[in-house]
């Protein structure tokens, strides 16, 4: 693996499933920082790096413009977009309408056996905490969310809010590592599992406005320091 996060992939795949390696992998490098916003996308380093012919990384780079990820330019490639101070802005807003809707929908489809579930999730987020372990508590952290997001009982919520995760991977996990906003957000888990629990659809949908806006602002703030 190089610098900007990439490694060679295996060769002898069919060029439409390489290619979908190849942008996986360049995206996931966009998206945790790996390769940064402004790099220009070099077809030949890349296929060198990655051990694949230019093809399936022509196709991968095309792919990433779709997604609004990179630029084609004239004269100078492909050059990166990733994701901006609007995009998460505008990212986050999105989440405290659909994340809200989607913990409506699991208090109106709880159980008992659910609710024990969401439970154990927390405390055990709040146990990696107490122990200072950060890939756990952010393990435990998009657990809690997707958990919440099977219980909405709607694949086509379940799967726009997947995607909007991904998109914003590195700066949650800046936000998880920050240990002020982590006991922070616990708490504000606990209010959201309590209100599920509760079958208390619009207190649900209240409290997970309110938990995305707040980490909206706290990753604005890491964003911000991050630029200067």
């Amino acid at each position: 693996m190089d610098k900007r996060g990439t490694k060679p992939l295996i060769a002898g795949a069919e060029s439409g499933s390489l290619s979908d390696r190849v942008f996986e992998q360049l995206e996931n490098s966009i998206l945790n920082g790996s390769i940064q916003q402004g790099e220009s996308l070099n077809e030949l380093k890349l296929s060198a790096e990655l051990g694949v012919s230019r093809t399936p990384v022509r196709e991968a780079i095309r792919m990433l413009e779709q997604k609004n990820l990179v630029s084609l330019t004239p004269n100078k490639g492909a050059v990166v977009l990733g994701v901006d101070h609007k995009d998460l802005q505008d990212i986050y807003t999105i989440r405290s309408y659909i994340e809200g809707l989607a913990s409506r929908w699991a208090a109106e489809n709880i159980t008992a056996d659910k609710c024990k579930r969401l439970r154990e999730i927390v405390d055990l987020q709040e146990f990696y905490y107490l122990k200072s372990d950060s890939d756990q508590i952010s393990e435990m952290d998009s657990r809690f969310h997707e958990t919440i997001f099977n219980y909405s009982e709607s694949r086509s919520l379940e799967h726009m809010l997947r995607d909007l995760h991904h998109m914003i991977q590195r700066y949650r996990k800046l936000s998880i590592e920050e240990a002020e906003r982590t006991e922070k957000s616990i708490a504000e888990h606990r209010l959201i599992l309590e209100a599920i629990c509760n079958g208390d659809g619009d207190e649900a949908e209240r409290q997970t406005a309110t938990h995305i806006n707040n980490a909206k602002e706290n990753l604005l703030r890491l964003f911000a320091g991050e630029a200067k």
